[in-house]
């Protein structure tokens, strides 16, 4: 691999990462809080990438060599290996793959860890929450922090045990690499016949309130907690996918 070669690739790689930055498709692959860090690491590439071109295309020196010595040119090439630096850089570019969805949702199991206790919820009717924040109360707490108020949750349709509606959404602590579902069962007829399709991907806004039941999660046995269904809209796919 030649030098212009190394720069042609640090280009494109930084050309890629700073393109999701800038954008809204990093958040498919981490926490919103790491945009800064992805923009710095972009800029590092890009200025590596064209002081390498630089140093390539500038005129040569006139080599010193002394009487009866002959000056030698030594090219210098990169390992073979470096050609992967290529493959994220497509990936981002032409390939861009989605945040992780009802396919991965329904191949992990729930993810939840008891608390140690809850602060009572925010102001509001109906109270917007997380997932993974209803399913916490709703498990460890026995609903008692939810009591009879109406909450609001975000997330995907995906079938569950026995044709259950679940509806699902994925956590992150750093990255996709780490990413796992919450999951929470829909109770009512107000959203029967949904989340047959598991490639239907479909998000819905969805009020309600809780219900005492739960049911198996089938990938890991653990308990998936119900939400009695008052109110339901389906919403585009928002831009931050991941629940942090």
């Amino acid at each position: 691999m030649s030098r212009q070669t190394q720069a042609i690739i640090l280009l494109l790689l930084g050309g890629s990462v700073m393109r999701a930055s800038v954008t809204d498709q990093y958040l498919n692959y981490v926490k919103p809080g790491l945009r800064g860090f992805l923009i710095a690491a972009a800029v590092l590439l890009l200025l590596a990438g064209a002081y390498t071109l630089w140093q390539d295309l500038r005129p040569a020196r006139t080599a010193q060599t002394s009487p009866g010595e002959h000056g030698h040119e030594h090219e210098h090439h990169s390992p073979r290996i470096a050609w992967l630096l290529l493959l994220p850089a497509f990936g981002l570019l032409l390939v861009a793959p989605p945040a992780l969805g009802s396919y991965a949702a329904g191949r992990t199991g729930t993810a939840l860890a008891a608390p140690s206790d809850y602060a009572p919820l925010p102001e509001g009717d109906p109270v917007r929450i997380g997932l993974l924040d209803y399913a916490s109360r709703a498990i460890f707490d026995q609903g008692r922090s939810l009591g009879d108020r109406r909450v609001q949750l975000t997330g995907f349709v995906m079938p569950g045990p026995d044709g259950t509606p679940i509806l699902a959404r994925m956590i992150v602590s750093c990255c996709a690499a780490d990413a796992r579902p919450i999951k929470v069962a829909l109770g009512g007829d107000l959203l029967a016949g949904l989340g047959s399709d598991p490639n239907q991907e479909q998000w819905f806004e969805v009020v309600g309130v809780y219900d005492d039941r739960t049911v198996k999660d089938p990938v890991n046995a653990e308990s998936i907690p119900y939400l009695r269904v008052i109110e339901a809209k389906a919403i585009a796919t928002p831009a931050e996918q991941y629940e942090s």
